[in-house]
């Protein structure tokens, strides 16, 4: 069982929630946290119920060395609220929705992930569904920078249970 759990949510799961999904499980593994750290993503709308992420989704990030074949598309559920530590939204209307669902003991939970970046002001990861290769490499760009200050405060969580536990 995990120590700390994080789920990314974004309105399909196609795009960017698996984007940051991959990215950051792969730093994670880079970490040696991979055993320590339960990574997921959904989505808040129930497009794509076991579809794999967006080709271009898939393309952009594999040329970065991040393989998102293996994960599929989930709609966000009330229990994820109980089961996760921290869940990471991708934009304004896909958090008030969250806001919506979760009780209000979950709400502390809530945050976006752009509120990590360490080198990006953008207060969204913009949805590039719509758009073009630029649109999706600028997804890539802000979940590299936000994972990274992601994985900072998963340390300094970790290390927080650790001393908690005497360990």
């Amino acid at each position: 069982m995990a120590d700390y759990r994080i789920l990314f949510f974004c309105m399909g799961n196609i795009c960017r929630s698996p984007t940051a999904h991959g990215v950051f499980a792969h730093q994670l593994q880079r970490a040696g946290l991979a055993h320590r750290v339960a990574v997921d993503s959904a989505g808040t709308h129930n497009y794509h119920p076991g579809k794999p992420p967006d080709l271009r989704t898939q393309r952009h990030a594999l040329m970065r060395g991040y393989d998102l074949s293996d994960l599929r598309a989930r709609q966000l559920v009330d229990a994820d609220f109980a089961s996760f530590d921290l869940l990471l939204g991708m934009d304004w209307d896909n958090m008030a929705l969250a806001e919506a669902m979760a009780p209000p003991e979950h709400l502390r939970k809530l945050r976006r992930l752009t509120e990590f970046c360490l080198a990006h002001t953008s207060p969204v990861v913009p949805d590039p569904y719509d758009g073009g290769d630029d649109d999706f490499v600028h997804v890539l760009d802000l979940v590299e920078d936000a994972t990274q200050g992601l994985l900072r405060h998963v340390q300094r969580e970790l290390s927080r249970l650790d001393a908690q536990r005497g360990a």
